[in-house]
């Protein structure tokens, strides 16, 4: 079986630093590795507009933005195949499908359906395709026969519900759908990267971001007024470093050669975090070391994406041809779908034999 990677983002605004380190760093690595045959990296257009449908500027504004943080991290359409979602027909064909084997139930009890619907103040009035977008996630999924979805730790439960369908579909209708394999971040840290805000969750809605885009002038002003230990009062006091968003940031960014070129003070940062426990190193210390290994890693980010932004028909003759690519192989299972669904009646030689002779 071949080995293939879906994954994507919604174009709701420019990707950010825990895009970043949660899956577009990883998909540049995987997509490097040679250990995959196919890799599809979707912009989730007709996603975006389940929560955005007033307001289609938005969505349509933001294709060229995600794409361009796509291309500056390092994703090759001579590798990956970047498409838009909205452009692939058969992704809804098979979302409809699908619905028949979800209840609504189940829906309801899909955890992260129920954190963004609290989000989003949707409790009252809940649009029926953002209620079901698992199930459309479903779609996207085995529409390419993905055998690896590599995700944040907040969207487990949508490829669990995923792999239900997949299960019942084939237990319904024979072996037709591949189940996919779920592929976390390896550093912890970088599963739920905090806003700078101290709030659990980096959101553009929530402006607590870093963008990859951001000038070196705003990702200093914005680490420098991060929150940390709200009781760290004086360089001197004691700080605690669990849950700190300046030392989850490390955690997910910083490595031990960072101390050598910017804090020759530590060799690690165990003992920046031992110095900070016990007292006697402030925040803007811990600040400063941050900013600078947070500019090493975005100043090549935002070096290519200049180079890019030079020529946005080129983006936008990409974004077609991968979607061209897209379109083809979800056709492909669509048509296994449907045939196994026995709905393809019209490539259904044996049927309208059986049908013409039980009339003669």
């Amino acid at each position: 079986m071949s080995k293939i990677i879906l994954t994507g983002d919604r174009p709701t605004g420019k990707l950010h630093v825990g895009h970043y380190v949660g899956s577009l760093k990883r998909r540049v690595e995987l997509q490097n590795s040679g250990e995959f045959d196919e890799i599809y990296i979707m912009i989730a257009d007709a996603q975006a507009l389940t929560d955005n449908a007033d307001n289609p500027e938005k969505v349509r504004q933001n294709i060229i933005e995600v794409a361009l943080d796509y291309l500056s991290c390092g994703l090759d359409p001579a590798k990956s195949t970047l498409f838009i979602q909205s452009q692939i027909p058969e992704l809804t064909e098979l979302s409809f499908y699908y619905m028949n084997l979800v209840t609504v139930s189940r829906l309801q009890r899909n955890p992260t359906v129920k954190s963004e619907i609290q989000m989003r103040g949707f409790q009252a009035s809940i649009p029926v395709g953002f209620f079901t977008y698992p199930i459309s996630q479903a779609a996207d999924i085995t529409a390419f026969k993905a055998t690896t979805v590599p995700v944040g730790e907040d969207q487990l439960p949508m490829l669990e519900q995923c792999k239900e369908i997949v299960h019942k579909f084939n237990s319904v209708y024979g072996e037709t759908l591949v189940d996919p394999a779920v592929l976390l971040p390896d550093n912890k840290a970088c599963l739920r990267l905090p806003g700078i805000d101290g709030k659990a969750k980096m959101s553009k809605s929530l402006g607590n971001c870093i963008y990859l885009s951001d000038t070196p002038e705003d990702v200093k002003k914005k680490i420098m007024s991060m929150f940390t230990d709200p009781n760290h009062l004086r360089v001197q006091d004691p700080g605690q470093v669990e849950g700190n968003p300046v030392f989850i940031y490390l955690d997910a960014f910083c490595r031990d050669e960072h101390f050598e070129r910017y804090c020759p003070d530590y060799s690690c940062l165990q003992e920046m975090k031992d110095h900070y426990s016990r007292g006697g190193l402030g925040d803007v210390k811990v600040k400063k070391f941050l900013n600078q290994v947070i500019q090493e890693e975005l100043e090549p980010i935002r070096n290519r994406r200049k180079e890019f932004e030079k020529d946005i028909p080129e983006v936008y003759r990409i974004l077609r041809e991968g979607s061209k690519k897209a379109e083809a192989a979800a056709a492909k299972t669509l048509s296994e779908v449907k045939q196994a669904m026995k709905i393809d009646y019209f490539n259904d030689a044996a049927l309208i034999a059986e049908q013409s002779k039980k009339y003669q």
